[in-house]
Protein backbone atom coordinates (compact mmCIF):
# COMPACT_ATOMS: atom_id res chain seq x y z
CA UNK A 1 0.00 0.00 0.00
CA UNK A 2 3.04 2.60 0.92
CA UNK A 3 4.60 1.76 -2.36
CA UNK A 4 1.21 2.39 -4.62
CA UNK A 5 0.59 5.88 -2.59
CA UNK A 6 4.32 6.71 -3.17
CA UNK A 7 3.99 6.02 -6.62
CA UNK A 8 0.64 7.85 -7.23
CA UNK A 9 2.46 10.67 -5.43
CA UNK A 10 5.28 10.57 -8.18
CA UNK A 11 3.16 10.13 -10.53
CA UNK A 12 1.25 13.14 -9.80
CA UNK A 13 4.42 15.76 -9.25
CA UNK A 14 5.58 14.83 -12.90
CA UNK A 15 2.46 16.75 -14.10
CA UNK A 16 3.36 19.41 -11.81
CA UNK A 17 6.72 19.36 -12.87
CA UNK A 18 6.09 19.24 -16.57
CA UNK A 19 3.72 22.26 -16.21
CA UNK A 20 6.19 24.31 -14.42
CA UNK A 21 8.40 23.14 -17.31
CA UNK A 22 5.60 24.66 -20.16
CA UNK A 23 5.32 27.83 -17.49
CA UNK A 24 9.18 28.54 -16.92
CA UNK A 25 9.38 28.31 -20.85
CA UNK A 26 6.54 30.48 -21.45
CA UNK A 27 8.03 33.08 -18.75
CA UNK A 28 11.27 33.02 -20.57
CA UNK A 29 9.86 33.63 -23.62
CA UNK A 30 7.32 36.09 -23.01
CA UNK A 31 10.06 38.28 -21.04
CA UNK A 32 12.90 37.94 -22.76
CA UNK A 33 13.32 41.85 -23.69
CA UNK A 34 12.21 42.20 -19.83
CA UNK A 35 14.70 42.80 -16.37
CA UNK A 36 14.84 39.11 -14.60
CA UNK A 37 12.32 39.91 -11.83
CA UNK A 38 11.94 38.14 -8.41
CA UNK A 39 8.61 36.46 -9.87
CA UNK A 40 10.64 34.92 -12.45
CA UNK A 41 13.44 33.77 -9.82
CA UNK A 42 10.13 32.59 -7.67
CA UNK A 43 8.99 30.47 -10.83
CA UNK A 44 12.28 28.58 -11.01
CA UNK A 45 12.59 28.26 -7.33
CA UNK A 46 9.67 26.27 -7.48
CA UNK A 47 10.52 23.95 -9.84
CA UNK A 48 13.49 23.65 -8.67
CA UNK A 49 12.31 22.64 -5.48
CA UNK A 50 9.39 20.39 -6.68
CA UNK A 51 12.18 18.49 -9.06
CA UNK A 52 14.39 17.54 -5.89
CA UNK A 53 11.10 16.23 -3.79
CA UNK A 54 10.59 13.85 -6.80
CA UNK A 55 13.71 12.82 -7.18
CA UNK A 56 14.33 11.97 -3.74
CA UNK A 57 10.57 9.87 -3.44
CA UNK A 58 12.00 8.13 -7.18
CA UNK A 59 15.54 7.36 -5.57
CA UNK A 60 13.27 5.86 -2.59
CA UNK A 61 11.53 3.69 -5.51
CA UNK A 62 14.66 2.81 -7.08
CA UNK A 63 16.27 1.38 -4.42
CA UNK A 64 13.47 -0.03 -2.42
CA UNK A 65 11.02 -0.89 -5.02
CA UNK A 66 9.61 -3.65 -7.44
CA UNK A 67 11.53 -2.01 -10.70
CA UNK A 68 14.71 -0.49 -10.61
CA UNK A 69 17.61 -1.75 -8.61
CA UNK A 70 15.34 -5.22 -7.68
CA UNK A 71 15.72 -5.91 -11.15
CA UNK A 72 19.47 -5.76 -11.24
CA UNK A 73 19.79 -7.85 -8.19
CA UNK A 74 16.80 -10.24 -9.42
CA UNK A 75 18.29 -10.70 -13.29
CA UNK A 76 21.86 -9.23 -13.04
CA UNK A 77 23.29 -6.44 -15.36
CA UNK A 78 23.88 -8.53 -18.58
CA UNK A 79 20.29 -9.51 -18.78
CA UNK A 80 18.55 -6.49 -17.58
CA UNK A 81 20.72 -4.88 -20.44
CA UNK A 82 19.51 -7.42 -22.95
CA UNK A 83 15.77 -6.42 -22.43
CA UNK A 84 14.30 -3.16 -23.37
CA UNK A 85 11.53 -2.95 -20.42
CA UNK A 86 13.69 -3.67 -18.07
CA UNK A 87 16.94 -1.44 -18.89
CA UNK A 88 14.19 1.20 -19.14
CA UNK A 89 13.19 0.86 -14.93
CA UNK A 90 16.97 -0.20 -13.98
CA UNK A 91 18.74 2.36 -16.29
CA UNK A 92 17.05 4.80 -18.82
CA UNK A 93 14.52 5.89 -16.81
CA UNK A 94 16.80 7.18 -13.61
CA UNK A 95 19.99 7.89 -15.70
CA UNK A 96 17.65 10.45 -17.90
CA UNK A 97 15.31 12.21 -14.97
CA UNK A 98 19.17 12.51 -12.94
CA UNK A 99 19.99 14.67 -16.35
CA UNK A 100 16.91 16.52 -16.07
CA UNK A 101 17.34 17.44 -12.30
CA UNK A 102 20.79 18.42 -13.06
CA UNK A 103 19.91 20.90 -16.31
CA UNK A 104 17.12 22.04 -13.78
CA UNK A 105 19.23 22.87 -10.65
CA UNK A 106 21.45 24.93 -13.50
CA UNK A 107 18.62 27.12 -14.05
CA UNK A 108 18.72 27.76 -10.45
CA UNK A 109 22.39 28.82 -10.53
CA UNK A 110 21.87 30.84 -13.68
CA UNK A 111 19.07 32.68 -12.34
CA UNK A 112 21.05 33.89 -9.47
CA UNK A 113 23.76 35.00 -11.22
CA UNK A 114 23.74 38.88 -10.38
CA UNK A 115 26.19 39.89 -13.44
CA UNK A 116 24.21 38.72 -16.45
CA UNK A 117 22.39 40.71 -19.20
CA UNK A 118 19.14 39.62 -18.63
CA UNK A 119 18.09 39.29 -22.12
CA UNK A 120 21.00 36.37 -22.13
CA UNK A 121 19.26 35.20 -18.66
CA UNK A 122 16.42 34.39 -19.92
CA UNK A 123 17.37 32.63 -23.27
CA UNK A 124 19.85 30.70 -21.12
CA UNK A 125 16.96 29.48 -19.28
CA UNK A 126 14.57 29.24 -21.83
CA UNK A 127 16.67 26.40 -23.59
CA UNK A 128 17.51 24.73 -20.47
CA UNK A 129 13.99 24.49 -19.75
CA UNK A 130 12.99 23.02 -23.35
CA UNK A 131 16.40 20.52 -22.84
CA UNK A 132 15.19 19.58 -19.70
CA UNK A 133 11.58 18.86 -20.80
CA UNK A 134 12.57 17.08 -23.84
CA UNK A 135 14.89 14.57 -22.20
CA UNK A 136 12.01 14.26 -18.83
CA UNK A 137 9.38 13.41 -21.95
CA UNK A 138 11.67 10.61 -23.56
CA UNK A 139 12.51 8.83 -20.10
CA UNK A 140 8.56 9.07 -18.25
CA UNK A 141 7.07 5.49 -18.59
CA UNK A 142 4.20 6.51 -21.10
CA UNK A 143 1.35 4.24 -21.56
CA UNK A 144 1.88 4.37 -25.47
CA UNK A 145 4.97 2.71 -24.77
CA UNK A 146 4.46 -0.50 -25.89
CA UNK A 147 7.47 -2.32 -24.22
CA UNK A 148 7.00 -1.52 -20.39
CA UNK A 149 3.32 -2.87 -20.30
CA UNK A 150 0.59 -1.18 -18.81
CA UNK A 151 1.33 2.02 -17.34
CA UNK A 152 -1.38 4.25 -16.36
CA UNK A 153 -1.01 8.01 -17.77
CA UNK A 154 -2.08 8.57 -13.72
CA UNK A 155 -0.96 6.00 -11.58
CA UNK A 156 -2.41 5.61 -8.16
CA UNK A 157 -5.95 7.39 -9.08
CA UNK A 158 -7.53 4.30 -10.99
Amino acid sequence: MLNSGILGLHSLLRWAIIIFLVINISRSFLNKNNPYSPLDRSWNLRLVIITHINFLIGLYQYFFGEKGFALIKTYGMADVMKSSNLRFWAVEHITGMLLAIILITITSVVSKKPSENDVKKHSKLMWLYIVALIVIIAVVPWPFRHNLGDVPLFRGLY
